[in-house]
């Protein structure tokens, strides 16, 4: 094992991840970066496998101790319904998130389309490598706001909006080689470097809206095509992406890195890059980290190429909640509980992927004592959350919090019914609450005409 100086910062951390105590991670997560290289390159193999535990052992324990914080919060009077996204909370994602860099020097962006609260990205812009777009506002964004690297995909780029695109982008991937070829040459004379998506034809998602694998999917492009024209191109293309996952870990991406390896390494050689897109569930208590790292240094070492990942959930996984309040409890064969957080307007997903929210406190249908079927206040009669259980009868005025709440609900929320928007407020060092939004007429209002 590498020697350090008695009593230094490296030296305690390599100490107590030896004896397996958590402090270790903190100790860890708190050395420059030159220094945690050093400590990594100190470490055995089980030494690294020691630290991953340690770190993935503090952040649960973190995130546990959370809960109670989010109650008492949903208590204090803070005006509902209200998005709170805990940066403290973010920034332990954000440390997992670049261990996965330390140990593999892999290049990590995060996606926008999943979370775009710029209140947290100057902290979450010190531990990233930059953002992932899907066009030009997304672009603009993370170049203003985020900072860092911006590569920008979309299925076909409109004309009017392609230079701008490309002020904002380091790399712009395209979907077609007709796209190619109608604005790679423009991309070139910028600095900007070019992609292309290909599709690997293989995926494990379920939810078919989510599959970008599906047959007939339009996104990437196929391998029959990639044969016949990428020869023609290959002298101005710098990267590949692939995106094939969806909440899925990193044993999902192995699978899926054969069946793209199989179509696609022979063209790798030469190229700068390839992103292995988003859907990496990094910052799961169950995620298999280890496998992923030994995945990206095996590519990188085979193909000699720098390797991109931009996860989005990951970033802010169960790092926020929605508050929201019961406005009437009203009957018809069983007790309907309306609140002023509607499904269809603030957390979309729940009927379009479709899955069930978990609020805090609560169990399953019939769990526990009392159950009520949650619904918002919009006039869909589908506005419907779902039944959930609690121990004591839900009152008029109560407060319910809603887990995992900062991923794909501000990005996708909407004015439906003229519904007001929920507040945005950011908890800073576990203790601050600092609404940064309100919404109200003007929101709704400059959105139709």
């Amino acid at each position: 094992m590498r020697r350090f100086p008695e009593g230094s910062e490296a030296e305690k951390t390599i100490r107590e991840i030896s004896a397996k105590d958590v402090r270790g991670a903190d100790r860890y997560h708190a050395l420059s970066g030159d220094s945690r290289r050093r400590v990594l390159e100190a470490l055995s193999g089980e030494g690294s496998v020691s630290l991953t535990r340690l770190l993935k052992k503090a952040k649960k324990k973190r995130f546990g101790e959370a809960k109670e914080r989010f109650l008492a919060i949903a208590e204090s009077g803070i005006r509902t319904p209200v998005y709170l996204l805990d940066e403290s909370l973010i920034e332990e994602n954000m440390r997992i998130t670049r261990y996965v860099k330390d140990r593999t020097d892999c290049k990590i962006l995060h996606a926008l389309k999943a979370y775009a609260s710029f209140a947290t990205f100057p902290m979450m812009g010190r531990y990233l490598d930059g953002t992932c777009a899907s066009g030009l506002n997304e672009a603009r964004l993370g170049r203003e706001e985020f900072k860092g690297e911006v590569h920008t995909f979309s299925a076909a780029y409109r004309k009017e909006e392609i230079g701008r695109i490309l002020k904002y982008s380091d790399a712009v991937i395209f979907n077609s080689f007709y796209q190619l070829r109608k604005y790679g040459e423009r991309a070139r004379k910028g600095g900007v470097e070019i992609g292309l998506r290909v599709n690997p034809g293989y995926a494990e998602v379920k939810t078919r809206t989510y599959n970008p694998c599906t047959p007939c999917s339009r996104l990437g492009i196929t391998h029959a095509t990639f044969t016949e024209e990428f020869p023609e191109h290959r002298g101005v293309v710098d990267g590949l992406h692939f995106h094939a996952m969806c909440e899925q870990n990193s044993d999902v991406l192995e699978r899926i890195l054969t069946v793209f390896e199989k179509l696609y390494g022979a063209y790798i050689r030469g190229l700068k890059w390839v992103n292995f897109g988003g859907g990496h569930h990094i910052t799961r208590d169950d995620y298999d980290m280890e496998r992923l790292i030994r995945l990206i240094n095996a590519f990188k070492e085979k193909h000699g190429v720098q390797v991109y990942l931009e996860p989005g959930e990951s970033s802010v996984y169960n790092a926020g909640v929605l508050i929201s309040s019961v406005l009437d409890i009203v009957r018809n064969e069983i007790d309907v509980a309306i609140l002023d957080a509607s499904a269809e307007a603030h957390m979309p997903d729940v009927l379009l992927m479709p899955y069930r929210p978990h609020i805090m406190t609560s169990g399953g249908p019939n769990e526990k004592t009392y159950t009520y079927r949650l619904a918002g206040p919009s006039c869909l009669a589908g506005d419907v959350i779902g039944d959930y259980s609690f121990e004591r009868p839900l009152k008029r005025g109560d407060r319910l919090v809603f887990a995992d709440m900062a991923l794909y609900s501000i990005v996708k929320n909407t004015t439906f019914n003229g519904i007001n928007l929920p507040d945005i407020a950011v908890l800073r060092n576990g203790r601050k609450i600092e609404v940064v939004r309100k919404f109200g007429y003007k929101d709704y209002r400059n959105r139709q005409s």
